[in-house]
């Protein structure tokens, strides 16, 4: 890709355009829940497709788009997925029933799966490595920006114009990004004559659609129910057969090789952990805000206090990292986020609003130190030729985290909350907080991990690709 000065910066804005979509697309949907259960009088467990639904696909898509994009070049798999993404998101708005706004949403996922798999690819083609963790800092900081603005976003878009309009304000935004990529992105990339490793994409597909619809039905179906055992089955068979047909096809979907690299192995399991972690936090806390009696508008102010200190750290921490490398910095912020965590852990029913909002912003100083270099450290340790492949697979390791630590958080709090108020018999308020705070030191455990993981990882960053 075309690296002049002039033009980079032009590509990381559309790049950001791209990026800040699916965060305000995901943090609306949370606020729109309750209204699509009126509008199409239809259950909660039906309504929760339309969240499920997306992260399903768009998780289970990352690698082949990643691939793809290595052979056929980022522009063209990141322009369709614009498209998609903006077209979809149009149709969702449209949707007269709970079934055809599903169906779009899954159109929706593979657009976005596009997206997220080509991101950082595209900039660490464009930006040389002495520029790659600002670049990626400020394409974190835009998701920040989405996450942070999504939830009033999408409370005022609902009570306002109605729910149509948390699809609808995805498409000027979309089309914008769309010109403007068609303009900057440069025309010409490196196409290769390879075959695209279609068996080696399906058998991901499925392993990675089975694991996550597992960990996040497998409470409500039951862990070995008929469909449980099922899914875990069908996960367990795909992925070794993954692995087999990997490591022989002379064109995999997936280098295995990629692994026989510390910095890459450590920067992912750290992404995961690190992810898990989050959303433990993240999905466990409002819960806790509600329980303390805070209205739903007042905990979602309370709750922005992360993802904005996130928006401003995550830049400088990607900056910093490209003068003195990422395992420290790295290392840095899983070790502080641990720290949020604990803090979060000793928190009261009557602890006042300013401390919760210090405990989230440490959360996110710790998360913005994290993220950035982490992901400068990956996207630099592979070559060039496997920008896509590794893109995708730290998307993939993101969104496996984020299913994970709802899915842990969850189980623990409720199976301590049971134990607590029935086997001990304390006053709920009292299970509540003994529970939470049992699985809120279960994501510090995770950050620990993290911590551990991202120290491991080597020397500070090197050049590994050709500028």
């Amino acid at each position: 890709m075309n690296r002049e000065n002039k033009s980079k910066w032009s590509i990381l804005i559309a790049v950001m355009l791209g990026s800040i979509m699916a965060p305000i697309d995901g943090s609306i949907m949370n606020i729109a829940m309750p209204t699509l259960t009126k509008v199409f009088n239809a259950p909660l467990e039906i309504v929760s497709w339309v969240s499920m639904a997306y992260l399903l696909v768009v998780s289970s898509t990352l690698l082949m788009f990643g691939r793809l994009g290595d052979i056929k070049g980022y522009r063209p798999i990141y322009q369709t997925g614009l498209l998609i993404f903006t077209v979809a998101s149009a149709l969702c708005g449209l949707s007269h029933s709970i079934s055809a706004l599903i169906a779009g949403r899954v159109f929706q996922a593979i657009g976005g799966g596009m997206l997220l798999s080509m991101a950082p690819a595209i900039l660490t083609a464009v930006f040389p490595a002495t520029e790659r963790g600002k670049a990626l800092g400020m394409n974190a900081m835009s998701v920040a920006v989405g996450l942070a603005i999504g939830p009033s976003l999408g409370g005022f878009l609902v009570s306002t114009l109605g729910w149509e309009y948390i699809f609808f304000i995805n498409v000027p935004i979309g089309f914008i990004a769309l010109i403007w990529a068609q303009i900057v992105l440069p025309k010409t990339y490196d196409r290769r004559d390879e075959r695209f490793d279609t068996i080696g994409a399906l058998l991901a597909f499925l392993f990675l659609f089975s694991l996550l619809l597992y960990i996040n039905r497998g409470s409500q179906w039951g862990w070995t129910s008929a469909i449980g055992i099922a899914l875990l089955a069908l996960g367990v068979l795909s992925i070794l057969a993954f692995i087999i047909i990997e490591s022989r096809h002379p064109e995999p979907l997936l280098d295995l090789s990629l692994f026989k690299n510390r910095l890459f192995t450590a920067g992912t399991i750290s992404t995961l952990l690190n992810f898990s972690a989050q959303y433990i936090m993240t999905f466990l806390t409002p819960f806790y805000l509600t329980q303390k009696g805070l209205s739903a508008s007042t905990a979602g102010a309370v709750m922005t206090a992360f993802p904005v200190v996130m928006l401003i750290v995550s830049p400088i921490s990607g900056i910093l990292s490209d003068k003195i490398g990422a395992r420290g910095l790295s290392t840095l912020g899983a070790a502080i986020s641990a720290l949020g965590i604990f803090l979060m852990s000793t928190l009261t029913l009557d602890s006042p609003i300013l401390h919760i909002v210090i405990v989230l912003a440490v959360f996110g100083i710790g998360n913005g130190l994290f993220q950035s270099p982490n992901n400068s450290s990956v996207m630099g340790s592979v070559p060039r030729d496997r920008l896509g492949i590794a893109s995708s697979f730290l998307a993939t390791m993101r969104n496996v985290g984020m299913v994970m630590g709802i899915a842990v958080g969850g189980a623990v709090f409720s199976n301590y909350n049971q134990y607590f108020s029935i086997t001990k018999g304390l006053p709920e308020p009292d299970a509540f907080m003994a529970a939470i705070r049992i699985a809120y030191l279960a994501g510090m455990a995770l950050d620990i991990l993290c911590a551990l993981t991202s120290a491991v990882r080597g020397k500070p960053d090197i050049k590994k690709q050709e500028d």
